[in-house]
């Protein structure tokens, strides 16, 4: 991988009001900016955050600095005020980049929410790394749920959309390893990808719940950020009929239902609420 634009930046504050999409929380958590996964078809890359910084998404990130104290001091005037505190971490970023291994920005804002917790806690990222942090997870355990990306069981798929994000055997390795130590771990297969006939019964072995969701019904704009990225051209000709297009999510559904009863398949937003 090339070498990335790393910037520190100190945040006047860390939990930012939700809107749209995630109007069932409170509040986002982005323990980063930016996001070296780069994945082709990431809504961000036409959100504000994406657009106005004049580097190519994929190739920056900003750490956050002094998070943790600004986090518990946060928190603790909302709850004085009496206020629900529902964080979905993240919404522009994973909370699991690579330099998270170096600089520990998610496992101080984790540490801090087990000082003073939230009401919920949603952790959405498609990283192996989160296993790190499973001794703090277990002390948040029922006020949580992790969401692991999984949007194909297809490693060469994933290549071809998403090269620097992290190898698929490895999630599910992770996503295993979370249940297995009693963790509230879900699947999301967003958006959904091209998989193979083995892989609703290979996750319907690892979660309860599984969530999907396409580029229609979950980039924030009815699928027009999707097609300003051109992603359509990523898919080989027999993909394209087959799994690209406003029934993509359908088509899904209909596999998945051959391992998977129909109560533990979410479809987009109703995934991602808490509790």
């Amino acid at each position: 991988m090339s070498r990335k634009n790393i910037t520190y930046k100190t945040p006047k504050k860390i939990l930012t009001p939700t809107s749209g999409f995630l109007n069932d929380y409170t509040h986002t958590l982005n323990p980063y900016a930016g996001c070296v996964f780069g994945c082709s078809y990431c809504y961000v890359r036409q959100s504000p955050v994406g657009l106005f910084r004049k580097e190519e998404w994929g190739t920056w990130v900003d750490v956050k600095q002094e998070v943790k104290e600004k986090l518990t001091k946060e928190i603790s005037n909302l709850k004085k005020r009496d206020k629900q505190i529902t964080i979905f971490m993240s919404s522009s970023t994973d909370p699991y980049q690579p330099i998270e291994h170096k600089e520990h920005v998610t496992r101080s804002l984790l540490e801090g929410m087990t000082e003073m917790p939230p009401d919920f806690l949603f952790v959405q990222t498609r990283s192996p790394f989160i296993t790190r942090d499973i001794d703090l997870f277990k002390q948040l355990k029922n006020r949580l749920r992790i969401s692991v990306t999984v949007e194909t069981d297809d490693d060469l798929v994933r290549k071809r959309f998403s090269p620097h994000a992290p190898p698929i055997h490895a999630r599910l390795k992770a996503v295993k390893q979370l249940r297995d130590h009693g963790l509230p771990v879900q699947i999301a297969i967003a958006p959904v990808l091209p998989f193979t006939s083995q892989f609703p019964a290979t996750i319907a072995e690892l979660v309860d719940r599984i969530v999907i969701d396409d580029y229609y019904t979950g980039d924030g704009s009815s699928g027009k950020r999707t097609e300003r990225l051109g992603i359509s051209e990523i898919y080989n000709q027999e993909e394209k009929r087959e799994w690209f297009g406003k029934g993509t999510h359908q088509l899904a559904i209909e596999k998945l239902k051959a391992a998977i009863p129909a109560s533990r398949i979410f479809l987009s937003q109703d995934g991602f609420k808490p509790y």
